[in-house]
């Protein structure tokens, strides 16, 4: 971790050095933006730095982007960068299943069209999300495509970025996802419920309500990821424990309930408002 004073004191070389692999194999971009500090904020840095590809002639821009691996579980662990592989590792392109196989056709004939690989700023986005992109992008111009590449560098460097370097003005780029259920037969939270997380079909961690109703984060401190996600309230237990007396057991055991995720930056709140006979839901965020 290095801090923005740092790198406003650094030499050209220093700051380069830095700030290495923040742009995917291109350390002429730091190197030409250390001409423009010093820079007030994490913000500016960043902007700065994209100037630099922004900027660049066309031809300039090809090659940078032909810097970029591939997308695929075969590359894993052999030709990419250290933040490259932690980056596809924690997208799993497993979970297309039988999908993967036209994953991969659609990736070829994307690469074949516009002379580099699908770009995508994996941390962002689901399997599945990452899939219907690349449907969409393929078809694109090459004018078109080449600004959407830069747009999802743009997501990706800021991402290394915040991880590297400390000092004001610190873009946001992660969001906090968390639930809660409300008894709303008695009117109070409804503490000791179990809260399934589920992302693109794959079961991702578990929460369980407080004294409050609420769970702890069940993600935090990283995007969230665009795509469709559900969660699994099981109240069952609850509900029985609540009211022993009852003739007819709950209507409900698990209440699943669906949504996607659109905003990786947002803060979402999915409260649960629950009865023996009823349920209803929003969100918030």
């Amino acid at each position: 971790m290095i801090t923005l004073d740092a790198l406003n004191a650094a030499s050209a070389d220093g700051f380069a050095a830095a700030l290495e692999g923040v742009f995917e194999r291109a350390p002429w971009v730091p190197l030409a933006a250390a001409s423009t500090r010093p820079f007030a904020s994490v913000t500016a840095l960043h902007a700065a730095l994209m100037d630099v590809v922004r900027m660049a002639d066309a031809d300039t821009q090809r090659r940078f982007l032909a810097g970029h691996p591939a997308l695929s579980a075969a590359a894993i662990a052999t030709t990419l960068t250290a933040d490259s592989t932690a980056e596809q590792a924690g997208l799993g392109l497993s979970a297309l299943g039988g999908e993967a196989a036209r994953f991969g056709e659609l990736a070829a004939a994307y690469a074949s069209r516009h002379g580099f690989a699908f770009i995508i700023c994996a941390r962002r986005h689901t399997p599945s999300s990452v899939l219907r992109q690349l449907q969409q992008r393929l078809a694109a111009s090459e004018a078109g495509e080449r600004k959407a590449a830069l747009d999802e560098v743009f997501f990706i460097t800021r991402l290394r970025l915040v991880g590297r370097v400390r000092g004001p003005g610190i873009p946001r780029t992660t969001g906090s996802l968390r639930a809660g259920v409300v008894d709303n037969g008695r009117g109070r939270p409804a503490e000791g419920i179990r809260v399934a997380l589920w992302r693109d079909g794959v079961h991702v961690r578990d929460g369980v309500t407080g004294a409050d109703g609420c769970t702890a984060a069940l993600i935090e401190g990283e995007p969230l990821r665009i795509g469709p996600h559900e969660m699994r309230f099981e109240v069952g237990p609850y509900l029985a424990a609540a009211d022993p007396a009852a003739v007819e057991p709950p209507w409900f055991d698990v209440i699943p309930v669906v949504f996607h995720v659109s905003v990786p930056e947002a803060d979402i709140h999915l409260p649960l408002l629950v009865s023996r006979f009823q349920y209803t839901t929003y969100r918030v965020g």
